[in-house]
């Protein structure tokens, strides 16, 4: 699958994803095909985790949505994920079951979000979480949190870290590797 995080710290943000894709045991490394996992859909930074369909198809719909495409804060990410979440199943004829009894249609994606304004997780209900500090997803994200929160606290800012963690899912994780997509900038400040 991947590694993808995103980190923020001293006012500024980070987003990272490895470049390897997977198809079962056969692997498609930056050596065949130039893998981004993130894109830009206006001062936001977006990459996802799952199968390889989700990111010709996300990109087209979220750049397609023009101005209703906010990912400003994590109500605006509910609402443009939810929209995305109707786009999907009526053009795109996503399949919204994961188990019999889920309480919700599944959107079957996982993604974080990066801007100026915050460090945002979208699950497949469009469960939407705000990170003060750092997360991560893919099957990489367990190597990659723990690094992460190993380092934290001490003298690095969030670009480097959103680096360690990213090399810490290629490591150990066999579905991610290098070369790793890093975006970094800083945050927007607050009105008082």
């Amino acid at each position: 699958m991947t590694t993808c995080v995103v980190v923020k710290k001293n006012n500024q943000i980070a987003i990272a994803a490895d470049s390897l894709v997977t198809f079962g045991d056969t692997r498609l490394s930056h050596a065949y095909e130039v893998n981004s996992k993130i894109f830009q859909i206006g001062d936001s930074y977006v990459t996802l985790a799952g199968t390889a369909a989700h990111f010709p198809v996300m990109r087209k719909l979220l750049t397609e949505m023009g101005e209703e495409c906010k990912l400003s804060s994590r109500d605006e990410v509910f609402e443009t994920f939810t929209k995305a979440h109707q786009i999907l199943k009526e053009r795109y004829f996503l399949n919204t079951k994961e188990e019999e009894d889920d309480p919700y249609e599944s959107s079957q994606i996982t993604s974080l979000v990066a801007n100026p304004h915050g460090i945002f997780g979208v699950y497949s209900y469009r469960e939407v979480f705000s990170f003060d500090r750092f997360w991560g997803i893919g099957s990489g994200r367990n190597f990659a949190l723990g690094a992460m929160y190993v380092v934290y606290e001490q003298d690095y800012d969030a670009r480097q870290i959103a680096e360690i963690g990213v090399r810490a899912g290629a490591e150990f994780d066999k579905s991610s590797s290098a070369p790793f997509q890093i975006y970094s900038f800083e945050m927007m400040e607050t009105p008082v």
